[in-house]
Order: structure tokens, then C-alpha cells, then sequence
């Protein structure tokens, strides 16, 4: 087997949280700084058919504005994006209807330091759905020592 663990990083971008009615999560800006890859891997509990809203995830992205900090955000395009084709720079919805628990992910290759992950919630979903998202960094320039 090859090594996986001391070539990779995971940053954990939004806890497990129930997306209920106006309740989400703040938008995460996270630093690709070190990685040549990135993949963002979102968990979803079952959303109940009772729940008649949507839920989005849009990724933003932007390069470093020179002091290490990001500058001026942009949404992502499909150029920027494995395993989807992005919409005003959403990436996931989970419309109107029940949707079963699934894991979702989705590769970024957009080539900026910086992304920025925003949940948004809207309509009646008084239920609510578990989410997480992680995003793994690949490729990692200053990897740990193998012991």
C-alpha cells in the first residue's frame, strides 16, 4: 500500500450542523497555501420530504492579495471545478423534495490560494439537515516526515 496519511491534509471547514430555517453556519475562507490539490468532501444527512426548501454550498475563490491574506472573492467556474458544473458558483443544492443521506465531493483545480465555502438555506426546511464539510489538501509541498 502506498502512503495516503503524510500526503494529505484535512481541514475541517463547517462541523456537523443542522441546516434548519435561517440557521446555517458562517461562510469558512479556507488557505491553500502548501497544496497542489484540494477536494471538497461534503456529508449529508437525509433531508425529509417535509423540508420544502433548498439548500446551496457556493465556492468562491480568490488569489492572495500580496500580505498573505485573500483578496477580492470570485465564484468558481466549471474550468475551476471536478465533478460538477457550477451555477453562479454553487456547487451543490439540495432542492424541494426529500434527498437520502449521501457523500458528495467534488475536486478544485482553479489554481488560487484561497477558497471560500458559503452554506445558504432558503425556504421552509423546519426539519433541518445535518451537514459537514472537510476540505482535503493533496499534493502537499512540505509533507511530515514517514516514520
Amino acid at each position: 500500500m502506498k502512503d495516503l496519511h503524510n500526503n494529505i491534509d484535512i481541514v475541517q471547514a463547517v462541523a456537523p450542523v443542522k441546516v434548519v430555517d435561517d440557521t446555517v453556519p458562517a461562510a469558512k475562507e479556507i488557505d491553500l497555501a502548501g497544496a497542489m490539490s484540494a477536494v471538497i468532501e461534503v456529508s449529508c444527512g437525509a433531508k425529509v420530504a417535509g423540508d420544502t426548501g433548498t439548500i446551496t454550498l457556493k465556492v468562491e475563490h480568490a488569489d492572495d492579495d500580496g500580505t498573505g491574506s485573500s483578496g477580492t472573492y470570485a465564484n468558481v467556474e466549471k474550468k475551476d471545478m471536478l465533478g460538477v458544473t457550477p451555477a453562479s458558483g454553487v456547487i451543490l443544492t439540495l432542492a424541494s423534495k426529500a434527498v437520502a443521506a449521501k457523500t458528495y465531493k467534488f475536486g478544485y483545480v482553479g489554481g488560487k490560494r484561497f477558497i471560500k465555502l458559503t452554506l445558504a438555506e432558503a425556504d421552509s426546511n423546519a426539519t433541518g439537515t445535518i451537514m459537514g464539510i472537510n476540505v482535503i489538501k493533496g499534493h502537499l509541498e512540505n509533507r511530515p516526515p514517514i516514520s
